[in-house]
């Protein structure tokens, strides 16, 4: 099941939607199976060891979703335990990071600002889950992972939407006066705006 969890988020991270779909139902089939059997053993079901695996499915369901834009598929929806949704949902917040990142290097800064926009909303709903971590599986210390990852992605945006709008005028600026930085020194015929000539006054007059 976790396996099949981290392919189907690696697949998201691609863009490749077909093959997340396949790990996704991979992961759900076993995560049924694992329900199935352990339900005649809750003291083994309720060990940690189903819990972790269920935040992994649902943090690869739910990093779709957020990635795709899409409506998010409750516990009841997904078959799994609210303490492993609410914790495998910081996961998939987080994992919109690597996301973002790649969608800063292909220049697409909408979309960035979009799913940063995403995971702020997604940590504003978790700090209001105040209950004790014995009931939310430690969902304190994740939603406190999730703001640190938050500010950290905060800071790339406004860092790269800023260099792109001062790439953006100084072109604007550089157009306005005709020449680019690219082109390098000006040619022949152009005057010297530091040389005698610029005052319209012949270099000779200044000839003892």
């Amino acid at each position: 099941m976790v396996r099949a969890a981290s392919s189907a988020i690696r697949a998201v991270h691609r863009l490749d939607e077909d093959q997340a779909a396949a790990f996704i139902a991979d992961s759900q089939a076993a995560l049924r199976r694992a329900q199935e059997v352990l339900a005649p053993y809750p003291v083994v079901a309720y060990a940690g060891f189903l819990h972790d695996a269920e935040k992994e499915y649902a943090e690869a369901v739910l990093t779709r979703a957020l990635v795709g834009g899409l409506p998010l598929p409750g516990p009841e929806v997904l078959g799994v335990g609210v303490p492993a949704w609410l914790n495998g949902l910081a996961e998939a917040a987080s994992e919109l990071r690597r996301h973002l990142l790649d969608r800063l290097r292909q220049g697409r800064t909408e979309t960035a600002e979009g799913l940063l926009e995403r995971m702020e909303e997604t940590y504003e709903a978790l700090v209001g889950v105040d209950f004790p971590d014995a009931i939310t599986g430690g969902l304190r210390r994740s939603a406190d992972a999730l703001r640190a990852v938050v500010e950290r992605t905060r800071s790339d945006v406004t860092t790269t939407v800023m260099q792109l709008r001062l790439q953006s005028a100084l072109d604007r600026c550089s157009t306005a006066v005709g020449t680019h930085p690219a082109d390098g020194p000006p040619g022949e015929g152009v005057t010297d705006p530091g040389g005698p000539a610029a005052s319209g006054i012949e270099a000779d007059a200044f000839d003892p």
